[in-house]
């Protein structure tokens, strides 16, 4: 199975169903069965987009008619975005962090007296 994520911003239409019913896209996507697709989770955001939703699906196809029928039930206008794991072009996936022998550093290795801007 592949990892898709769906940006959705409300229509006017979506906007109106959303305010007559704040608990929309839950009730409106918690019956919905789409064959080979699933959805794992789903984020309200703010920006450009008003919500992310992490969908599993065996194909392009799968992901297609779940959007369909999830833009026709909550007047989301969706664009989804297939994820590709950041280590797919290595020689295999990423190396774990818990399997370092030293921790990783979040702090930088200089401190504030030799830190940039001090040229």
């Amino acid at each position: 199975m592949s990892l898709y994520f769906l940006l959705g911003s409300l229509t006017h239409d979506g906007q109106r169903m959303l305010h007559g019913n704040p608990n929309l896209i839950t009730d409106r996507t918690r019956d919905l069965n789409i064959k080979g697709a699933e959805i794992l989770g789903q984020y309200a955001v703010l920006g450009r987009y008003d919500f992310v939703m992490m969908v599993e699906a065996d194909d392009n196809d799968a992901v297609a008619r779940l959007s369909l029928e999830l833009g026709m039930r909550t007047g989301l206008h969706l664009e989804t975005l297939p994820a590709i794991p950041i280590g797919f072009m290595g020689d295999g996936p990423p190396p774990d962090p818990a399997d370092q022998e030293e921790p990783i550093r979040l702090t930088p290795d200089f401190t504030p007296e030799d830190g940039p801007g001090d040229e």
